[in-house]
């Protein structure tokens, strides 16, 4: 039976960026045998972040948010699967509202304040996180590594995977003003030419995780 992979969109546009290239890496999950289970952060019912209950750190609920709102379904297969892959478009220099109330709360609940056992995690699982950005993708370097190491210290081993300079919206001649931050030419020539080289490395990153 192959491995259970969860896949997370943390963005709120489908068919676009973010999705497209948790699609290549699911499929290449998928091809190897895994099973996907995929959820889409701005579907689900309503959801917090962490709200410091401490209910996470009573013996009796270790590793486990005691908050029970649309991401406790998301929790709980995240920590019954083999694998995940998660993603999010750049908001603002970071990641979305949305990612980071499950971030919150995946992290949180396994940190246990305890200096010679920080987490209380039993089963860590690979992670693969992708983030897109109208940026160059190597803006997010400390960004990125700093999710990296704590995904690593309290989920498991991280890879990341960076598309920068993504084409927005499909005709920016259309827009009400114009974005002169952007050249609409090398947006488009970019989405031709390099990111379906990023569609393939999400897929092959996808496949390497589910092995």
């Amino acid at each position: 039976m192959g491995k259970k992979i969860v896949v997370v969109n943390a963005g709120p546009r489908l068919g676009w960026n973010t999705d497209i290239l948790l699609s290549e890496a699911a499929d290449g999950a998928k091809q190897t045998g895994a099973e996907i289970e995929r959820f889409d952060l701005f579907k689900l019912d309503r959801y917090t972040g962490c709200i410091s209950c401490f209910g996470c750190k009573r013996e009796k609920f270790k590793g486990h948010c005691v908050c029970r709102d649309g991401l406790t379904p998301v929790l709980d297969a995240i920590r019954q699967s083999d694998g995940l892959i998660i993603g999010s478009p750049n908001y603002l220099s970071n990641v979305t509202a949305s990612f980071r109330a499950l971030y919150e709360r995946l992290i949180f609940q396994n940190l246990t304040y305890n200096v010679q056992s920080p987490c209380c995690n039993e089963k860590r699982i690979p992670v693969l996180f992708i983030m897109t950005s109208n940026a160059p993708d190597t803006f997010y370097s400390e960004l990125m590594d700093s999710y990296r190491q704590t995904f690593e210290t309290f989920v498991g081993p991280c890879d990341v995977l960076v598309c920068g300079e993504t084409l927005q919206v499909n005709d920016y001649s259309k827009l009400d003003w114009e974005w002169t931050m952007f050249d609409p030419a090398e947006k488009l020539e970019r989405r031709q030419n390099v990111f379906p080289g990023e569609r393939r490395k999400a897929h092959e990153m996808g496949a390497v995780l589910a092995r």
